[in-house]
């Protein structure tokens, strides 16, 4: 591993870039709505690990100012092709801006990121965000980390370890974190931890 990303996870999403982004998945609805409820209408929202790009695409039908980013070339190209528009080739390490977005939308993608980078991303994260910014990420939940059956390496939090990783500063009142039973590209049942926090 080097940095915040993970080089055989990153050549999974290459390899398979076309099946993983044509298997006609819909936006992530319930939390997607309610995180668009939270911004100021026509605000200006990063999506990272935006992969097929039907996230972005719901987004940008509210008439949200969105850039749609993905840290894997192939990905990018094919969320490019259905939005019809440029998707940014971004790293999390990569993430530099200050106070640019009202929200950043991370659906799937952070649970990517080695343990012991996870801190650092989310400090970038909030930087990136206006005050009172919201930021949604999703985790696969667990006790310590790991890789599934394709060779995809996941960070598996548990909802103390995560409260941690996003620590107590620079965020307004409480982080959010709820559950809930699902799956994913693998097939397999899933819990899931979904984690809402606002910039102070």
């Amino acid at each position: 591993m080097s940095e915040a990303k993970d080089s055989e996870t990153i050549s999974f999403y290459s390899n398979e870039a076309e099946a993983y982004t044509t298997r006609g998945v819909a936006a992530s609805n319930r939390q997607l709505h309610a995180f668009m409820a939270r911004l100021p209408s026509g605000g200006r929202v990063l999506e990272l690990g935006c992969g097929a790009g039907q996230d972005s695409q719901a987004m940008l039908a509210e008439g949200f100012d969105v850039t749609p980013s993905d840290g894997t070339p192939e990905m990018a190209a094919a969320a490019a092709r259905r939005l019809g528009r440029a998707v940014k080739v971004l790293l999390f390490e990569d993430i530099e801006e200050t106070d640019a977005y009202d929200g950043v939308w991370a659906n799937a993608c952070l649970l990517h990121v080695p343990r012991a980078h996870l801190a650092g991303i989310i400090a970038r994260v909030q930087r990136a965000l206006r005050p009172r910014g919201v930021f949604y990420a999703s985790f696969k939940a667990g006790e310590a980390e790991g890789r599934d059956r394709f060779g995809r390496y996941y960070n598996y939090p548990s909802p103390d370890w995560l409260a941690d990783a996003y620590g107590d500063r620079g965020w307004k009142g409480q982080i959010e974190i709820t559950s809930r039973k699902g799956s994913g590209y693998d097939g397999l049942p899933t819990d899931w931890l979904y984690v809402f926090a606002t910039k102070a």
